[in-house]
């Protein structure tokens, strides 16, 4: 685990919701800086200490590496100044009850700081620029200013990382490789994988509700993969007719096989799962979800053939 202090100026994400954090790539010249290298040594459970307005106001948990995306458009964040893209890395934030004043206990942090790339200059203020790594030492110090003790840390950190789907995977780090697509190709891409963005927008264009449960409010509803991403081509990857809109619950039995569907749309359920599990979910056996679209045809069946466990 490495420990980071953000100065977010005089905004910060969590203050409006967003839970994440954003940096351009490089300086406006096109010069790389430490501050925004930062963003690509980000991992999954590093703790976050979120600096605004002379107070460390929130602590975040990474659940994700960085990724390109595009600048956060939300008022008071923007800049003319940056580039259209630039890294951006969900962090759960938890917002302090009692903001730490750092300038109250300056003689103990002088001593923690960095000797180099300081996220504090000889002044005493936040240097202008945007991510820091500082030690244990001084993130255990500040952990200790909070009324948040290290069990409590544990298990915060232990949520904010338990959703894999979240988290940046090979194949994401394949599409942030490749050469021949620009960063908001591979930003729609990323968010395919994760059911995110442009793709759950294709989907819904075609799926109304989880076709098992009924569930209609997509706000909890997730845009699965027919044709799973690994084997799917670029434009497979973002195509709604290769989605469905399904319960989480759902979704897991879909993507390991334990049920698929006829083009007709009736249930087919693995012999390999224990009808015991669709009961507890009052999950009916048979059931028909309805007939899918032609264009849904192809991959079904290569989740047929090739997923699903008779």
């Amino acid at each position: 685990m490495k420990y980071w202090w953000v100065n977010q100026g005089k905004t910060y994400a969590h203050e409006v919701g967003q839970d994440f954090m954003w940096s351009p790539i490089t300086k406006s010249d096109g010069r790389s800086t430490n501050a925004y290298d930062n963003m690509t040594l980000l991992e999954p459970g590093d703790l976050v200490f979120s600096h605004s307005k002379s107070l460390i106001r929130a602590i975040g948990v990474v659940q994700g590496k960085s990724y390109v995306g595009a600048q956060p458009n939300f008022e008071g964040t923007g800049s003319s100044n940056w580039s259209d893209t630039g890294w951006h890395c969900e962090v759960a934030f938890n917002e302090l009850e009692n903001p730490i004043d750092y300038k109250q206990y300056l003689p103990d942090i002088r001593t923690m700081l960095p000797d180099k790339h300081s996220p504090l200059d000889k002044n005493d203020n936040a240097v202008l620029a945007y991510l820091f790594e500082i030690s244990s030492q001084l993130a255990n110090y500040f952990l200790n200013l909070t009324d948040i003790n290290e069990k409590q840390m544990e298990i915060l950190v232990a949520q904010a990382t338990s959703d894999v789907s979240i988290r940046l995977d090979d194949l994401e780090e394949e599409i942030i490789q490749k050469k021949n697509i620009g960063p908001l190709e591979k930003e729609n891409l990323v968010k395919a994988r994760r059911g995110q963005g442009t793709y759950k927008t294709n989907v819904k264009m075609f799926e109304k509700k989880c076709r098992v449960t009924g569930l209609q409010d997509k706000t909890h509803l997730t845009a699965s993969h027919i044709k799973p991403w690994r084997n799917s081509n670029d434009d497979e990857k973002v195509d709604g007719n290769n989605g469905l809109l399904l319960s989480p619950h759902i979704d897991r039995l879909f993507n390991y096989g334990f049920i698929s569907f006829s083009d007709q749309g009736d249930l087919l359920v693995s012999s390999k799962l224990n009808l015991e599990v669709l009961k507890s979910w009052n999950i009916s056996v048979p059931m028909n979800v309805g007939p899918f679209r032609l264009e849904q045809f192809g991959y079904l069946d290569f989740h047929r053939n090739t997923i699903f466990k008779p």
